[in-house]
């Protein structure tokens, strides 16, 4: 009927912290981040049932209004899931609500029904569910895992007689156990998806277990199979890039080899990688983070697996050995499919440096040849402009011996004795030299800085 938040929403720091500078705008919440996610207390014989839903699409307000159809939270305010983590007692069990990044955890911890206990075969453990009928179907979001975890108490010293319990307890099922720590409980699962849709988990533990220790037992396996399950999420991705690697890797080949034999132009290439390089970039900016999210997640379930501090069982495997005997290829799938993808990327971009090389020689090449025929231009230019100057002179002196010889007529017809062409004639050799030098001193104050 109440709800209890964690204390990640814990009230402001007392009035005596006005001794200290001002508080960066993250330090309660980064302080805080380490009880965010507090363990629940369980005490056994108990029941979990867990579900975790993908919540891409779905928002907070979504949740808040589901979490509102339990017993007594129909006031459940909004406020209370600013934070990351949420716990509602209604009466004789407790439900909490966890949101991550990529998913949402939801986990009804019930009493266990006296049918389950240790001993029975293949008990019914939804059999009287303590929410009501369509409280679990009516999860927002995608359900990636769903977990029956009964954590019972048994006695752990006849290890032989135990463990035929516990197999009649999966129906006869393989199963893979393990026990936890120094040996304070077991840990027995078959991880195998029932009709029902859930898969099942068994902790048996004796009585001095108390329920904060049950309650970190059973956060950890719960977080091993979703952490497990997340993971692999990866791997259909990575095998989906398969094919599209391969064949973006043969038609890199091919157009190296274009480019090693000069068999295509330059704009057909370029055309050509420039596509293949948006495919390239394309995958990685469509799967970067899926990788990265699942390198993240297979990191978390080696952390949960040496939490555990697993002791072998006669007969049985390790869950963590069991679990990373499997997990380990379709991690390294996934890694391998990464590399592929960053190398093939980079190897795209080493033939678009070749390429551009090819056409900047080509360019460099191009523009000598223009320099020179501009050069050769230059130098007809000069040589025309050298023959022009020369006729020029040649005309401007014929016009000034032309005016010197009518000054010299008019001299005689004023009675002067002078006779006009032999005076223009003797008059044509400084004439010329007068010319070309006055052309030499304009030369000159034209080449002058």
């Amino acid at each position: 009927m109440t709800s209890s938040l964690s204390s990640a929403a814990a009230a402001p720091f007392p009035a005596s912290f006005a001794l200290l500078p001002p508080d960066d705008a993250q330090r309660a919440v980064l302080h805080n981040e380490l009880h965010a996610r507090p363990s629940a207390r369980v005490r056994l014989p108990a029941l979990i049932i867990y579900v975790a839903v993908l919540n891409a699409g779905v928002t907070r307000e979504q949740e808040c209004e589901h979490l509102r159809r339990l017993p007594g939270q129909q006031d459940l305010p909004q406020d209370s899931l600013n934070g990351n983590f949420l716990s509602l007692r209604c009466g004789g069990y407790s439900v909490q609500w966890e949101r991550h990044t990529e998913f949402t955890r939801y986990a009804v911890v019930q009493p266990l029904p006296a049918s389950a206990l240790l001993g029975a075969a293949e008990p019914l453990l939804l059999s009287a569910p303590v929410v009501a009928p369509g409280w679990l179907p009516g999860i927002p979001g995608r359900t990636v895992a769903a977990i029956q975890l009964a954590l019972v108490h048994g006695d752990l010293s006849g290890e032989a007689a135990l463990m035929a319990q516990a197999l009649a307890w999966f129906g006869g099922r393989a199963v893979v156990a393990s026990q936890l720590g120094n040996g304070h409980s077991w840990a027995v699962t078959a991880f195998h998806l029932g009709a029902d849709g859930f898969e099942r988990m068994l902790v048996i533990a004796p009585p001095a277990m108390t329920d904060m220790r049950a309650g970190r037992i059973s956060q950890r396996l719960l977080e091993l199979e979703t952490y497990r399950l997340m993971a692999l999420r990866g791997l259909p991705v990575a095998k989906a890039l398969g094919p599209m690697l391969a064949e973006a890797e043969g038609q890199l080949a091919d157009i190296t080899a274009r480019l090693e034999n000069k068999s295509a132009s330059d704009q057909d290439l370029l055309d050509t990688l420039v596509s293949l390089a948006a495919r390239v970039e394309r995958a990685t900016a469509e799967h970067s983070y899926r990788f990265s999210a699942t390198w993240a997640y297979s990191a978390l379930v080696g952390q949960r697996i040496a939490e555990l501090r697993e002791k072998p069982i006669s007969g049985t495997q390790l869950l963590g050995e069991f679990m990373q005997r499997r997990l380990s290829p379709a991690m390294a799938t996934v890694a391998a499919t990464a590399q592929r993808l960053a190398s093939l990327s980079e190897r795209v971009s080493r033939t678009s440096a070749l390429l551009r090389t090819r056409v900047d020689i080509a360019t460099e090449v191009q523009n000598q040849q223009l320099l020179e025929k501009l050069t050769r231009g230059q130098e007809l230019q000069l040589r025309l402009q050298s023959t022009v100057e020369g006729l020029s002179i040649a005309a401007i002196s014929y016009y000034v011996v032309s005016l010197l010889l009518y000054v010299g007529k008019a001299l005689k017809a004023a009675g002067a004795p002078v006779n006009p062409e032999i005076a223009a004639g003797a008059l044509i050799p400084l004439v010329l030299w007068g010319v070309w030098r006055t052309t030499r001193r304009i030369h000159e104050k034209i080449r002058a800085p």
